[in-house]
């Protein structure tokens, strides 16, 4: 890797090799259900892929060193030499350019993994931009999150618009059984074939000449 790890994001120096990550992370509740999501694009600005999964139970940094890790190893995998990642962790940017230390145990060695990864590239960088600046990234890592823990949309309930709806499933019409004429008599409340017993269960409809 060149010199300068981390070059201030105006660099234009070999400007057509830079590819642009956005990435995100977050996770539910902190910690909760996580996930991260990632666009890439390619120095003349088209989308070449798009990374996104679910992490289970995680917290919003874990995720978003995920969401970073992930796309610097799509860098490298794809023979790519110069990347640039934005990102709305202003947490983990710092970390990165090694302005804030990581003090976290469970942080310290996706940082690792992040710095070794970026260490294969001739060139790295790192700028933060603000929630609405990654939106693609924030949906993807939405959409990993829903998909990871089985969320749909919910129905609105008739009349109740605000209100989650899950109505019970219909179920399958039994078929009715077979009709069967029996000749008999009641005597005392009870029914007796003129011949041969009745079947048990059997539902007996009475009709009277």
């Amino acid at each position: 890797m060149t010199g300068n790890l981390f070059a201030p994001s105006e660099t234009t120096e070999n400007a057509s090799d830079w590819y642009t990550a956005h990435c995100d992370g977050g996770s539910r509740g902190n910690p909760g259900p996580a996930g991260y999501g990632a666009v890439v694009t390619d120095p003349t600005g088209k989308v070449v892929a798009r990374l996104s999964r679910y992490l289970g139970h995680q917290t919003n940094n874990f995720a978003e060193y995920q969401g970073l890790i992930a796309v610097l190893q799509w860098a490298v995998d794809n023979g790519k030499k110069r990347l640039r990642v934005v990102s709305d962790s202003e947490l983990m940017v710092k970390q990165m350019k090694g302005v804030y230390k990581v003090k976290h145990p469970g942080l310290l060695p996706l940082w690792q993994q992040a710095r070794q990864l970026a260490s294969q590239l001739s060139g790295f960088e790192m700028r933060h931009t603000l929630r609405g600046g990654n939106k693609e990234a924030d949906r993807l890592a939405n959409e990993a999150m829903d998909q990871g823990t089985g969320k749909r949309k919910p129905e609105a309930a008739p009349g109740f618009p605000d209100r989650a709806w899950n109505p019970e499933p219909a179920k399958p019409a039994q078929p009715k059984p077979p009709s069967r004429i029996i000749e008999g008599f009641v005597k005392n409340g009870v029914v007796h074939p003129l011949e041969g017993e009745l079947p048990e269960g059997i539902i007996v409809k009475i009709i009277c000449d």
